[in-house]
């Protein structure tokens, strides 16, 4: 029998036609602030406009960032009328949350079991109370938004009740909110915190960070900072227009202001300042949230932004989801058919169909270990999986620290086959043979990734008819030396703060018809970010259309 019900998480009144889409979607990078159109090529939504609809998605997935462009959505009035998930969902939640909280403007979320989403998805229109959702054909009954009382301490009493201020209160009442929601008993003292919010995805981050730093907001923990959306101190001589540049760069500024550290990078596990096994922090920013909890061992949930400024204002997090040990078990095996002679490009192939493979679970990859990924493997894997899952972590027997009994007892099974790289080995690589730009640096690239790079040109120079960019964070740089010398006597740029994921032309170059990348990840957001056809490879395909402007479409030898 079908089981049809409906919670309020956050409560409204809503009407509108049914956009509804049994995959999940990340808003940044999937849609368009300036126009609630679905930008992301791969979503079967593609193309759509979602505003003043009722969203129905079983979850989220993707970039934290998220929650920024569903609050510019509700600020500029393009959001949805509603969101309706089968499944938890945090990062449009916050942004809803924030919208309320903050700037009165009420977006009702719910949360349906399977069959009334089943149910609500076949109906045209939809119109939502505080107590039902109705349909032309049928009624599904809303209980209110979940009562939890957090067991408070007495300092987080004070913060409440507004001993450290009006940020830190609005703090604690945004975190208290979401640990209620999430169905946490109490907060977590956690150690440090890194921001995701500082990319100008939208105008509405700036009023938040802006109007939080007015307020006198000062973080309580070292808290490090995302890529942002400018080159901070070139913006203006690379031609970057003042109409971005200058919000971008006050967005970034208000962070500084409230104390946190100006690292600028999307791959903090490579700062000094990375966290150790078993430490409770507080990130944000989809890969670097995967790879601390999968490589690092440390835990975090992928905070929304918004909610990674409040939880780095008070040190305290709701203790839920892998903070908590039962949590982070696998419940789902993924069997990995491995090629021999592997190269570069395996490792994000394997993370996009992990996370395809497991979109709303973490699973547990088995079949790798012989394989011996290195960091700069697992930071592709990683970043990759981030694309196509919700889950903020998976393992991978035999290679990462907690993969050892990490397996759920009532764990399904899978299989990543041979076949199912082709497909979308084939599915990133619809383009042309020519190439005009080569991305490297998503996330921000490593130092030994500037090596292989350095050392795989040699002394050759880039075609004069193609631009090489890598985007790494300032200490990297600080540290490549002799490296980043012979990587622009090779006419490579390096670029600091900036990341692929928030480049923008006039830095992206504007004659780019086709670029090629060895990120994953870049290869899924790039066409909908930049409007260019987007093509994956190698490192040695990288080099290839460096030197020569061009790269014939094939398969890797390990696939052919």
């Amino acid at each position: 029998m079908a089981e049809l019900f409906a919670r309020s998480i956050l409560p409204g009144i809503a009407a509108g036609p049914v956009i509804a889409a049994g995959e999940a979607l990340s808003f940044w990078g999937g849609v368009d602030p300036a126009t609630g159109k679905v930008i992301d090529v791969r979503h079967p939504l593609h193309g759509v406009t979602i505003t003043g609809g009722i969203l129905m998605m079983p979850s989220s997935r993707g970039s934290c960032t998220g929650s920024g462009v569903l609050l510019d959505l509700a600020l500029t009035g393009r959001a949805p009328a509603a969101l309706v998930f089968s499944e938890a969902e945090d990062v449009l939640t916050l942004g809803a949350l924030i919208a309320a909280e903050m700037f009165g403007k009420s977006l009702p979320v719910l949360r349906v079991s399977r069959d009334a989403f089943a149910a609500l998805c076949r109906a045209k229109s939809a119109r939502i109370s505080e107590t039902a959702i109705e349909t032309d054909a049928l009624t599904i009954p809303v209980t209110p938004p979940a009562t939890t009382t957090l067991d408070l301490t007495e300092d987080d009493r004070a913060m409440l009740d507004g001993r450290d201020g009006i940020a830190v209160q609005l703090a604690m009442r945004i975190t208290a909110a979401m640990a209620a929601q999430q169905g946490a008993q109490k907060l977590i003292d956690v150690v440090q915190g890194h921001i995701d919010g500082c990319i100008y995805a939208s105008p509405a981050n700036l009023t938040f960070a802006e109007k939080m730093a007015e307020m006198g907001a000062k973080v309580r923990i070292p808290t490090t900072m995302n890529a942002i959306s400018v080159d901070r101190a070139n913006w203006q001589a690379q031609g970057v227009p003042a109409d971005f540049g200058d919000p971008a760069a006050r967005l970034a500024d208000a962070y500084v202001r409230m104390g946190c550290r100006p690292t600028f990078t999307c791959s903090p596990y490579l700062l000094d300042s990375a966290p150790k096994t078993g430490e409770a922090i507080a990130w944000a920013e989809s890969n670097a949230v995967i790879f601390a909890n999968t490589v690092l061992g440390a835990r975090t949930a992928k905070h929304p932004d918004f909610l990674d400024l409040c939880i780095a204002l008070t040190g305290r997090a709701p203790l839920s989801g892998v903070y908590l040990e039962e949590h982070r078990k696998a419940a789902r095996i993924i069997d990995v058919d491995l090629p021999e002679n592997i190269d570069d490009a395996f490792w994000p192939l394997v993370g996009y169909l992990a996370g395809r493979a497991a979109p709303d679970r973490i699973p547990l990859l088995r079949g790798l270990a012989d394989a011996k990924p290195t960091q700069d493997d697992l930071k592709a894997l990683c970043a990759a999986f981030g694309t196509t899952s919700a889950a903020p972590m998976l393992h991978i027997e035999g290679v990462t620290p907690e993969a050892k009994d990490a397996a759920a007892a009532d764990a399904d099974h899978t299989t990543i086959t041979r076949a199912n790289m082709i497909d979308v080995w084939t599915m990133f690589n619809d383009g042309p043979a020519e190439v005009e730009l080569v991305a490297i640096g998503s996330p921000h690239a490593s130092l030994s990734e500037c090596r292989a790079l350095a050392d795989a040109l040699g002394d050759r120079k880039r075609h004069k008819n193609v631009t090489v960019i890598v985007t790494a964070g300032r200490d990297i740089m600080a540290e490549a030396g002799d490296i980043l010398t012979r990587l622009r006597e090779c006419g490579v740029q390096v670029i600091p703060d900036l990341c692929w994921c928030s480049i923008s032309e006039p830095v992206f170059p504007p004659k780019t018809r086709t670029l090629i990348t060895n990120s994953g990840k870049y290869a899924h957001y790039g066409p909908g970010l930049s409007g260019r056809t987007v093509r994956f490879g190698t490192l040695a395909d990288c080099i290839e259309a460096a030197l020569t402007g061009q790269v014939r479409p094939r398969l890797p030898a390990w696939l052919a």
